[in-house]
């Protein structure tokens, strides 16, 4: 059963979207880690104030900083704010340090994509104290307080990683399946979870497959993901026949293991973002598919209802967050956008590209150079 109520608004929000779109996703070299803060207006800052961004690392997904950090920055640049864009690179006490400081400077909202959900909520109770509207981005900070909740359909993305290994599987009765999950403090991580469940525990029941072993990954680190596998592997005296990988950084821990194991491409895995490397993976067929978000939507979302309620239009921000997110710690829902992510197998990477998230020239070089003119990747 789904633990929520969803009103999916990609559509609505890819329409409505007045912030201009930004172009080709790049890498903003040479800033990793470091703090963003758009150029302010001729003249001094920005008319519209300071909107603060804080991001919660860049160790185990590549998404943060190349794709969130300049979408959201040019979002609130374009808007009329200044963006004040960082990164607390895991560590809690950053976190808390880095809020700290856009409180005392009263940014008009906060963003926050917390490391884990208890600094995510302590720090939406700071703000909230001083008079600054919270947005939880990308990740529900469970038992929080904050106003928004700006995310893509979490449960469909397990959804979408559950019925691409089914789908990969399907001729395959009885195969062994192992899952690698996210990080049990990450509310995400259990929501995909759920989704992945909702299609393969009739599977497991019906012994069209077998669980061989479930194991949550903390802090989403790849190196303990693929040294976990590696032991269920060897525990299962080197049986597998697919894996539920939650994100492309443990799909590609899985494959490093596999490719010891001389079982690359023929054991099928999932994942997720859409990163340049499980779109390599793909296009060698030692990952099966990736869940694509655009998260220019999501960033461009966020951005827009930060700034209705920068201008303290709670109506306009009410009207476009029409989506709810269950908070079952917190006992409530939140008002959330929450949009459509997309299953991409090898015949929808050349999407990704077209749409700017990746370059061609990232993911078509060398041994991969026929693959993409065969898809037409250029």
């Amino acid at each position: 059963m789904r633990s929520r109520t969803l009103t999916l608004l990609a559509a609505t929000v890819g329409a409505g979207l007045v912030l201009s779109a930004c172009g080709a996703n790049t890498a903003d070299s040479g800033n990793s880690g470091n703090s963003s803060q758009s150029a302010p207006a001729p003249g001094g800052a920005a008319a519209g104030g300071k909107v603060g961004v804080i991001l919660p690392e860049t160790a185990t997904s590549a998404r943060w900083e190349s794709f969130d950090k300049p979408f959201l920055t040019k979002a609130l640049k374009d808007a009329g704010f200044d963006a004040d864009v960082q990164n607390a690179q895991g560590d809690v006490q950053k976190f808390t340090t880095l809020a700290d400081g856009m409180i005392a400077q009263n940014v008009k909202v906060l963003i926050i994509a917390a490391i884990n959900g208890e600094v995510g909520s302590a720090v939406a109770k700071k703000a909230q104290a001083a008079g600054i509207p919270t947005i939880d981005y990308d990740r529900l900070n469970l038992g929080g307080s904050s106003d928004y909740y700006v995310s893509f359909d979490n449960e469909k993305v397990g959804q979408l990683q559950g019925q691409g290994l089914a789908d990969a599987l399907k001729d395959k009765k009885g195969a062994e399946v192992v899952m690698i999950e996210g990080a049990p403090t990450d509310n995400n991580a259990t929501l995909f979870a759920n989704g992945q469940k909702s299609v393969l525990q009739p599977k497991f029941a019906s012994n069209d497959l077998k669980l061989v072993r479930e194991q949550a990954i903390d802090n989403w680190d790849n190196q303990k993901g693929g040294q976990t596998f590696e032991q269920i592997l060897t525990d299962n005296k080197g049986k597998v026949d697919g894996v539920v990988a939650a994100n492309d950084g443990l799909a590609g821990a899985v494959i490093t293991v596999l490719k010891k194991n001389g079982l690359n491409g023929k054991v099928p895995v999932t994942g997720q973002d859409a990163t340049a490397d499980g779109l390599m993976a793909i296009l060698r067929g030692d990952q099966y598919m990736t869940v694509f978000k655009p998260i220019k939507e999501e960033a461009e979302a966020a951005a827009k209802l930060a700034v209705l309620l920068a201008k303290g239009d709670k109506a306009g921000a009410d009207a476009l967050a029409t989506g709810k997110a269950k908070d079952p710690k917190g006992n409530r829902e939140v008002k959330s956008v929450l949009l459509e992510p997309k299953l991409t197998t090898k015949e929808g990477v050349k999407e990704v590209v077209t749409q700017g998230y990746v370059k061609a020239a990232e993911i078509c070089g060398g041994d991969l150079a026929a693959a993409c003119t065969q898809l037409g990747i250029s």
